[in-house]
């Protein structure tokens, strides 16, 4: 399969860029990298992104994409967001194909996470 234009960064905006690296290498164990003071990029071993200094948020009442994690034990992630410091915006819930929960990152960004029903 061809790795031409598939998503290969994400960047989001964080005003404490401390919080988010504390949060995100205790949820999903992504490892971090400064690169001056406006800019701190991480990466999970398949995708690379970073955070921007901004006090904007990303969230999908303002427009924003949601970037979506999959899971193999959604509570347990869930679990994981909270003792981390992230805040439930909406717990756990059914759709066709899958549950998910959307969660806010201690910036205030909005992603969220699911699992396959039947896994």
């Amino acid at each position: 399969m061809s790795t031409d234009l598939k998503i290969d960064y994400i960047e989001l905006p964080a005003s404490d860029f401390d919080a988010v690296q504390a949060f995100y290498e205790a949820v999903f164990d992504w490892r971090f990298e400064d690169y001056g003071e406006e800019y701190r990029a991480f990466s999970d071993g398949k995708l690379d992104g970073g955070f921007y200094r901004s006090d904007k948020v990303s969230s999908t009442d303002n427009g924003a994409s949601l970037v979506i994690f999959l899971a193999e034990d959604l509570e347990a992630v869930q679990q994981a967001v909270i003792r981390a410091g992230g805040r439930i915006i909406k717990p756990i819930f059914e759709f066709p194909g899958g549950r998910r929960f959307h969660f806010a990152d201690p910036h205030g960004n909005e992603l969220a996470v699911w699992s396959k029903t039947g896994v």
